[in-house]
């Protein structure tokens, strides 16, 4: 017989069900997650964890924020260690930040985009200007030096667009046997001298 599920839960239960909600749609994918299932393999009443997320969507929700938190985090890490180095650096410190959490984290990062733009949740609006604030920054920095020509919206399209491409085709396995790193280093370089160059 299982052991009878416990209403109660020591420690961080919030905390506890996003990391096995991570994990399970990082190997299932989110349409088959289950907060009841949640409830059953951390050990507690299926009632409980409804009083940290409402429904399965609230739990998407805080993922997805989570999500773009941890990556806001490591890009603003990554353009801050080359703070000193001139917009091809911090550019391609970007790109390799935000390739590595796509292909560590692509079904997560799948989540993020079908939900940062939801209507009903400010918090998640809030977190994806966090995530991308960094490179919002770097961009306007560069475009306000003269380092790159063109105006911020269209530069800044390309450069999500090149880097979540990037991300897509590295991911799924499309580079053959090239290193990772030489194709990311290799596409940016392109796409800066294009910034340079402007519109044409």
């Amino acid at each position: 017989m299982p052991p009878k599920s416990s209403p109660y839960h020591h420690g961080s239960l919030r905390a506890e069900l996003l990391d096995l909600a991570q994990k399970r749609i990082e190997e299932t994918g989110a349409a088959g997650l289950s907060l009841r299932e949640l409830a059953r393999e951390i050990g507690v009443s299926h009632g409980a964890p409804q009083r940290h997320f409402a429904d399965k969507q609230a739990l998407l929700d805080a993922l997805a924020v989570r999500g773009l938190d941890e990556l806001g985090e490591l890009t603003e890490a990554r353009i801050g260690a080359c703070e000193d180095g001139d917009f091809d650096q911090r550019l391609l410190a970007f790109a390799h930040a935000y390739v590595d959490f796509a292909t560590a984290h692509p079904v997560l990062l799948g989540l993020i985009f079908t939900r940062k733009d939801a209507e009903s949740s400010a918090e998640l609006r809030a977190a994806n200007e966090r995530a991308f604030a960094a490179p919002q920054r770097m961009i306007a920095d560069a475009l306000r030096a003269g380092d790159i020509v063109d105006d911020y919206e269209r530069v800044s399209m390309a450069v999500l667009a090149t880097i979540q491409g990037l991300a897509t085709i590295i991911g799924s396995g499309m580079i053959g046997n090239r290193p990772p790193e030489t194709v990311v280093a290799g596409t940016i370089g392109t796409l800066i001298a294009g910034l340079r160059a402007g519109p044409g």
